[in-house]
């Protein structure tokens, strides 16, 4: 049953947990969290604003598929991956920016490759539940 409180709070959720699901990938190469569970979080506020305002408008509020995130997440985790290769490091070693950014900190390959999984894991859930929903 969808109450005008729970399509009014989805409403206002979704930036908010899109918002934390970046914060969370961004602190994940120092702490707990990361691409992964940044993108379970951003996963569930689509899946939470299709529950309350229907598949479609969520579908229209996204403006493509999300399995299209799939192959640009993996590409971005492999490149990652493989930029160390350039300077004579080993596959998946950490490269580091010499100065950190003003909001981030230190940026480095552990980030970027976090932002594959982040955009990994949204895809695919997103592909997942929204084709489940779809069938129901």
């Amino acid at each position: 049953m969808k109450t005008i409180i729970f399509k009014t709070a989805s409403t206002y959720l979704l930036p908010l947990l899109v918002l934390f699901s970046v914060f969370i990938l961004l602190r994940g190469h120092y702490l707990p969290g990361g691409g992964f569970v940044g993108g379970l979080i951003a996963s569930i506020a689509f899946v939470i604003h299709s529950f309350a305002n229907g598949l479609e408008q969520t579908k229209s509020l996204i403006k493509f598929h999300p399995g299209f995130l799939m192959p640009i997440g993996l590409c971005i985790a492999l490149l990652s991956g493989a930029a160390p290769l350039l300077v004579g490091q080993s596959f998946m070693t950490g490269l580091w920016f010499e100065d950190p950014l003003p909001v981030i900190g230190m940026v480095g390959s552990a980030l970027f490759f976090d932002t594959g999984v982040y955009l990994v894991v949204i895809g695919v859930t997103l592909t997942i539940i929204f084709t489940i929903s779809e069938t129901l």
